[in-house]
């Protein structure tokens, strides 16, 4: 009989990983390892559970655990008494990812900013027909957008940060 539970975190680890492939620029079987950790949560995983769990060989386990180390995109800690490792998502690389969104997110807006304020003077020209006159709608709804997005992912930045061990 099997279990609904880790059907669906197979299926997720699957899906979470082809998405993190293709975002993250990960080999698959990084990929993979990164949504199982992603999807065991702060308890942690080890790695005879990830050589398990992923079906591969303990030195592809290994070299990928490493990799993803060396990015900083997990972290282990160690039990009283236990010799394992506990692989965790690095909370730090989150906040990390976060503040280069608001960065990029950052510069979307000024560049609106700037093509707006050009197209607005296009607008007050005297010769410019009612055809010729650009429409701002756009650009005042996504800056709008950005702003907001913006104000949200910096609330979620603090909740991280004040919740760091948590992750």
């Amino acid at each position: 009989m099997t279990n609904p539970i880790c059907d669906k975190k197979s299926e997720l680890v699957e899906k979470l990983g082809v998405h993190m492939e293709n975002t993250e620029h990960l080999a698959p079987v990084a990929a993979r390892i990164l949504a199982y950790i992603i999807l065991t949560g702060k308890v942690g995983t080890t790695f005879e559970d990830l050589v398990l769990r992923l079906c591969a060989s303990k030195s592809t386990i290994s070299t990928h655990l490493h990799h993803l180390q060396d990015l900083s995109k997990i972290q282990y800690f160690t039990k009283v008494g236990d010799r394992k490792k506990y692989f965790v998502i690095n909370p730090d690389k989150i906040l990390q990812k976060i503040d280069d969104m608001l960065s990029t997110w950052c510069e979307e807006k000024q560049l609106h900013v700037e093509v707006k304020s050009y197209k607005e003077s296009i607008n007050a020209l005297e010769q410019i027909t009612p055809a010729e006159t650009f429409d701002l709608s756009f650009h005042n709804d996504y800056i709008q957008f950005i702003d907001e997005a913006s104000a949200s992912m910096r609330q979620l930045k603090i909740k991280i940060d004040n919740n760091k061990s948590e992750i």
